[in-house]
């Protein structure tokens, strides 16, 4: 039975005040929050494009990634050379003692300016193998932006269903409060002509001070609620329209969903770029073993070096070849530092894998339990209902008590609350595990939204030699 309807039932009222009837109204088919007129109706796919958007923590993911953009173009830079100027500028003065053909103190400003550049040639391939690492870091930051995604995704189509369940139940408890309350009178009635006991009446006062008790505490659920939807959507709730499990993207068995979920979950994608990240960083610490080869050049200009009124210009090219011997096995120490977390990094793997299964595993569970209570609660309710009206016709002979009526009407409510929280468990646990399964995301729902993609950005910065300004214009 779908989430956005609902079964209505309506009892007959009895025009008599001696006869019992029940105020339950019909509960609607479809569960909205008050909203000004004219209003549309916000429906799930709307609220998840909100979030999809809005989210910050989403938001800052995007921002997150983007950072990591940048280290391909950090390591990059050992590709290219380094250039650096500089000048100076002193006064002297030196003084030399006076002889038959001259001497005294003579007062320079030497100065000068220069350029020198610096070119690797060679450096073990520590180069290359960090632009792969830092490549394989861009890969699985995105898949971790898309692990945020899913879990955003989640959360907002659980606030949603959340705020429609707790609308439903306080509308029920309040219904509740009318019923009892019209019970009490006609308790109280029926007392004032000795039809019943004071006993009755303290019965019925005693059940409409609970119905009142849960309608508050039903109240307070929803304003929560409330707020967790403002949190992950970033709006207010405001009419909110049905909402659907998402079968279209759920598949026929557990085992189709085990074999989706371990093939394209982010999360493995993200761990397995993770391992070879590390792996990679073994190959950089081992390079600083091998040999570098560099060239270096400059270019110096100076003026007044040993008199006043002097130049000098000065050039050389240098190739320059180093060979590390020992490094005081700081060099060993790193790299079996790297090969112990690339060991960590693989069992990190190992570890999300049987999270991913287990969160399929139950997911799918869940799933099959909130259809089965569907049916469960369909199935209470009529046989509740069936139960409150033969009660009444025997309370009404005096075959029944007042406190039997009131215990018929609160199964029958209990009955429809086990139903709505059913109908939102059915739909949350679709979402749950699609979302088990890593497919979760805008495009698959197909979200009326600009999608973002990581790679506009990355391939903006990518090759930069130069520049201060994002490219976003910051």
């Amino acid at each position: 039975m779908p989430f956005w309807i609902a079964r209505q039932v309506r009892v007959n009222e009895k025009h008599s005040k001696k006869k019992f009837h029940l105020l339950f109204g019909a509960m609607t088919s479809v569960f909205v929050l008050l909203a000004p007129g004219g209003v549309s109706a916000e429906t799930l796919e709307s609220a998840l494009a909100r979030a999809y958007g809005n989210n910050p923590d989403l938001n800052a993911q995007r921002a997150g990634v983007r950072v990591v953009d940048e280290d391909v173009a950090r390591a990059k830079s050992g590709y290219r050379p380094t250039i650096t100027g500089n000048a100076d500028i002193g006064r002297t003065y030196s003084e030399t003692p006076r002889t038959l053909f001259g001497g005294g103190g003579s007062r320079l400003t030497p100065r000068g300016f220069g350029v020198e550049i610096n070119q690797s040639i060679f450096d073990g391939y520590r180069t290359s193998n960090s632009v792969r690492a830092a490549e394989s870091s861009v890969l699985g930051s995105r898949e971790q932006l898309n692990s945020t995604e899913q879990s955003i995704l989640l959360d907002a189509a659980t606030a949603y269903m959340d705020v429609l369940r707790d609308t439903a139940i306080l509308d029920l408890q309040r219904n509740n409060v009318e019923v009892i309350d019209e019970q009490l009178r006609q308790t109280q009635d029926r007392f004032n002509v000795g039809e019943v006991t004071r006993t009755d009446v303290a019965q019925a006062e005693a059940r409409i001070a609970a119905a009142r008790s849960e309608a508050s505490l039903a109240e307070a659920t929803l304003r929560n609620s409330i707020a967790v939807y403002r949190q992950v959507v970033g709006v207010e709730p405001q009419q909110l329209a049905p909402g659907r499990p998402l079968d279209r993207l759920t598949p026929r068995n557990v085992a189709a969903a085990l074999k989706i979920a371990l093939n394209e979950h982010p999360a493995i994608k993200a761990r397995q770029h993770a391992v070879d990240t590390a792996e990679l960083q073994v190959k950089v610490a081992q390079g600083a073993l091998a040999p570098q080869l560099g060239v270096a050049g400059s270019v110096d200009q100076r003026y007044d070096r040993q008199s006043e009124g002097d130049r000098a210009f000065s050039a050389s090219v240098v190739a320059r070849l180093t060979v590390p011997i020992y490094e005081g096995g700081e060099v060993y120490a790193a790299t079996r530092q790297a090969k112990e977390t690339a060991g960590q990094r693989r069992l990190e793997a190992d570890s999300v894998r049987d999270q991913v299964r287990a969160a399929v595993s139950s997911s799918w569970g869940r799933l099959e339990a909130a259809r089965a209570q569907i049916q469960a609660a369909q199935a209470q309710i009529d046989a509740a209902e069936t139960a409150l009206s033969g009660v009444r016709e025997e309370a009404r002979v005096g075959q029944r008590t007042t406190l039997d009526v009131l215990n018929a009407q609160q199964e029958l409510l209990n009955a429809r609350v086990n139903l709505i929280t059913a109908q939102r468990d059915r739909v949350v646990a679709s979402y749950s595990l699609v979302n088990a399964m890593g497919r979760l995301n805008s495009r698959a729902l197909g979200l009326a939204v600009n999608h973002y993609s990581p790679k506009i950005h990355y391939d903006q910065v990518k090759d930069q030699w130069i520049g201060l300004t994002t490219p976003d214009g910051r």
